[in-house]
């Protein structure tokens, strides 16, 4: 019998999952691991998906999305970030990962070099690996507020890279670019001719300043944009994201569709649609709740002196441990005080003394469980 995949058999597997695994085996856990917003996805997306089933959108969609979705999503994006987008820069996906993921492989072939964020989110380290490109960490320093600095980003420049990846607003670090500084990075791109993708799936959750998207700055068609409607209107399940590209990257992403998953579910697309279009109270409804339960962590790890990036936008906290492997410590404090938390590590090497927490959580379970980290750290 011939070996699976090599490539496939070497991805690490995330530590967000591993903590969850080992958490669904007990009971009272408190869970503060997953970025799963706290609320159900809202009743006016959920009747027009309903409506849309009834209507016969049940069928396969073309491999971009349907029109009148892309439609709706180039407008919404040319509104809010003064673009000139068209339907044919959107093509829909099966989550923002789906967008992440085909983005990737079809900027690079194998070999190709591709900068990620250290600490940054797990998938797109195996995101990069499973299109037989090559992950290069960019360290994002506690001193300079968790910004790429241009010149380290420059002494990992070679004759191979490709892509540099930028996450804003971070996860895990609840990080936002300012528009100078985004401004710089695509710049610096066109300066070393490499293309950008921005994960952006973030963008409506911002506590702080306001969010500035790589796209406003492309002249060149250099950067694709990664979106989800997953965290902006808890529809996680749903599986609907999207990647805004020049028309001849879009194609090329598009092309991937029919080769992994032929295209998103149209009742999802509807669904999604009807998010854009339909009232957009509840997105700040959301975003306040999660602001609220930072206020609440950020009282309870500032009374025990506890170290954190205080987040300007997603919904993540990250914590200082002060431990040798935040695995390793994730799993005492699970075993220990029943509170779930992912592991800094899976975020990168740079994350060895952290965890990260979730703002998605219930407000009483934040409470309760940074007090249980809390007195597990004093003792």
């Amino acid at each position: 019998m011939p070996e699976p995949s090599k490539l496939v058999a070497g991805l690490k597997r995330s530590g967000i999952r591993e903590i969850g695994d080992l958490a669904a085996g007990m009971e009272g856990v408190i869970s503060l691991q997953i970025g799963e917003p706290l609320f159900s996805t809202p009743p006016h997306i959920i009747d027009a998906a309903c409506e849309a089933v009834k209507a016969g959108f049940t069928k396969y969609t073309p491999n971009s999305g349907l029109p009148s979705v892309r439609a709706v999503i180039a407008r919404r994006l040319n509104e809010d970030y003064q673009l000139k987008l068209t339907p044919e820069n959107v093509v829909l996906t099966v989550g923002g990962i789906g967008a992440l993921a085909s983005a990737i492989r079809a900027l690079t072939d194998a070999g190709d070099e591709v900068l990620i964020p250290d600490p940054g989110w797990p998938n797109y380290e195996m995101t990069v690996e499973c299109a037989d490109a090559v992950p290069r960490r960019y360290e994002l320093d506690q001193a300079r507020g968790f910004i790429p600095g241009i010149e380290d980003l420059e002494k990992l420049i070679t004759p191979k890279t490709k892509v540099l990846l930028i996450n804003s607003p971070s996860n895990p670090l609840g990080t936002v670019f300012p528009e100078a500084m985004m401004k710089e990075l695509v710049d610096f791109a066109r300066r070393y001719d490499l293309y950008i993708v921005s994960d952006e799936v973030y963008e409506k959750i911002i506590y702080d300043g306001k969010h500035a998207s790589a796209l406003s700055f492309d002249t060149d068609g250099r950067v694709v944009g990664v979106f989800s409607f997953s965290k902006t209107y808890a529809m996680t399940g749903w599986r609907v994201g999207y990647a805004v590209a020049a028309e001849p990257v879009a194609r090329q992403i598009a092309k991937l569709q029919e080769a992994y998953v032929s295209s998103a579910a149209a009742v999802s697309q509807k669904a999604a649609e009807a998010a854009i279009t339909g009232p957009q109270d509840c997105v700040e409804t959301m975003r306040k709740a999660y602001e609220e339960n930072r206020k609440v962590a950020c009282q309870v790890l500032d009374s025990f002196g506890i170290n954190y990036q205080k987040p300007l936008g997603a919904f993540y906290m990250w914590v200082e441990v002060n431990c040798e492997d935040s695995t390793e410590f994730a799993k005492r404090l699970l075993i220990e005080q029943k509170v779930a938390v992912a592991p800094g590590t899976t975020f990168g090497p740079s994350g060895k003394r952290h965890i990260r927490i979730s703002l998605a959580s219930p407000r009483e379970a934040i409470r309760e469980g940074l007090h249980r980290l809390g007195l597990m750290l004093k003792s």
